[in-house]
């Protein structure tokens, strides 16, 4: 379980196929508080350390993983949201994150207004997945809050600090981007279509 205030940014280093998995060695500032079998995020993908070296780790992502992620476009050098499990009785400074992608969006509208930015995604309505306006969604790991809200496409507005913290600095028009959406409107949803 994940709250999506992002701990730190790590750096992809190396990425090694074998058979249908990848593994994934990440450097970051988190590495030494790390434990072989612990849960991190890693731009929203919830992923288990399975080995550790000086201040590099490495994680695994299987088919599956792979096939609902942005995971398959990472390289080397690329800088990724990390995000530790929430440890009980934290304060929820996010949302409820549960580190399990739903689909993948795009980005298709960056813009800086006047001290903050604005981020518009497109994602793929076919898969039965909404948001509503002021409500949760997780982007890259990143618990925001809905600004506009349509059939196949949202927005989020990020502040200085976020922009700052989290590897939205880097995104463009185009950028594929991991999507978690709320768990709460997901039953809700769920719940209203088998009635």
């Amino acid at each position: 379980m994940f709250t999506g205030i992002i701990e730190t940014l790590g750096t992809i280093q190396d990425i090694r196929k074998e058979n249908s998995n990848v593994h994934i060695t990440i450097s970051s500032s988190i590495t030494n508080e790390l434990k072989i079998d612990q849960s991190v995020a890693h731009n929203g993908v919830c992923l288990t350390v399975v080995s550790i070296q000086d201040d590099r780790y490495t994680v695994t992502a299987i088919d599956e993983t792979l096939q609902k992620t942005n995971l398959s476009h990472w390289s080397a050098n690329d800088i990724v949201n990390l995000e530790r499990a929430m440890k009980l009785g934290d304060r929820l400074d996010g949302h409820i994150v549960q580190g399990h992608v739903d689909q993948v969006g795009t980005c298709i509208q960056a813009d800086e207004t006047n001290g903050s930015w604005k981020y518009t995604f497109e994602y793929d309505s076919n898969l039965n997945n909404i948001t509503i306006e002021k409500g949760s969604i997780t982007v890259n790991g990143v618990s925001l809050t809905v600004v506009d809200s349509q059939k196949d496409r949202f927005s989020v507005a990020i502040i200085p600090y976020t922009y700052e913290h989290t590897n939205f600095n880097t995104f463009t028009v185009g950028t594929k981007v991991n999507l978690e959406f709320d768990v709460i409107g997901k039953y809700v949803s769920r719940l209203h279509s088998t009635k």
